[in-house]
């Protein structure tokens, strides 16, 4: 762990959010990150939480493209939206871990790469499955975590801007995501399906209990000290994240799996 490098600041939102307005979210404090970098004020982020169903393009997919994927996909309880991250079609949502890191890669001396930046990402997610559970990844050519080369445990979809980084990692804790996946040809790796670390250990995972030692791989691979933020002491950034959350508690139920489409 670098003594020169500051702490980066997690939160864990325990309510599933909705895509859009986290996206909206990781806008407004990437653009607090710009102004108070200025300043020399700007804080180091990691966002740890669930979307409620939601299937999200890539910015190499015009929306044209996936005009008739929106419609099947939203008619069967999903939400979905076009995004600029990398990447093709996916989805997220409840049994899901997502995290969205807001670093500034200019901290790290020399500036780390965007390569070096994903990698690490992609070992943090390793080396969680093979700590916390004993699952030894399958090396594959592609971006992302594979437990076989046919079966994706894990995403990584990125974009950095002024060397800010936003959108991230997504890791399928328990089995209640696949049904979703199967709905798709995600990332578009049509010999590829979804798996869960529940579905491989064969039991009941809480994806609460994976928080607080993912929080710990995280800060290990980038060599950071983590902190846990208090959003009310957070200023512009903590106000912003506790309206999400209560925009999240007030948005109300989710599909728990996909509804079935009525016989013509």
């Amino acid at each position: 762990m670098s003594s020169s490098l500051p702490p980066v600041f997690y939160h864990f939102f325990r309510t599933p959010l909705p895509y859009a307005r986290t996206l909206v979210l990781q806008e407004q404090l990437h653009a607090l990150q710009l102004s108070q970098r200025r300043l020399g004020v700007h804080k180091d982020v990691l966002l740890l939480l669930e979307h409620r169903p939601v299937y999200t393009a890539g910015r190499r997919q015009h929306e044209n493209s996936v005009r008739d994927e929106k419609l099947r996909l939203t008619n069967i309880g999903a939400d979905f939206v076009n995004t600029l991250r990398g990447g093709e079609l996916t989805y997220h949502g409840p049994g899901q871990i997502v995290g969205y890191p807001l670093l500034d890669l200019s901290r790290y001396s020399p500036a780390m790469g965007i390569r070096d930046y994903i990698c690490r990402l992609q070992k943090t997610l390793e080396l969680h499955l093979r700590e916390g559970h004993g699952i030894k990844h399958s090396a594959s050519e592609h971006t992302g975590v594979f437990l076989n080369p046919t079966t994706k445990v894990a995403s990584i979809g990125v974009q950095v801007r002024h060397r800010l980084t936003t959108h991230g990692f997504s890791l399928n804790i328990t089995e209640e995501p696949l049904s979703w996946f199967n709905q798709i040809v995600a990332c578009g790796l049509a010999d590829v399906r979804a798996g869960s670390i529940e579905g491989v250990e064969g039991r009941p995972i809480s994806l609460m209990d994976e928080i607080p030692v993912l929080i710990e791989r995280f800060g290990k691979l980038y060599e950071r000290e983590m902190v846990e933020m208090d959003p009310n002491n957070e200023g512009e950034i903590g106000r912003a994240i506790l309206e999400v959350e209560e925009i999240a508690r007030q948005a109300g139920p989710w599909a728990t799996e996909p509804i079935e489409a009525p016989i013509a």
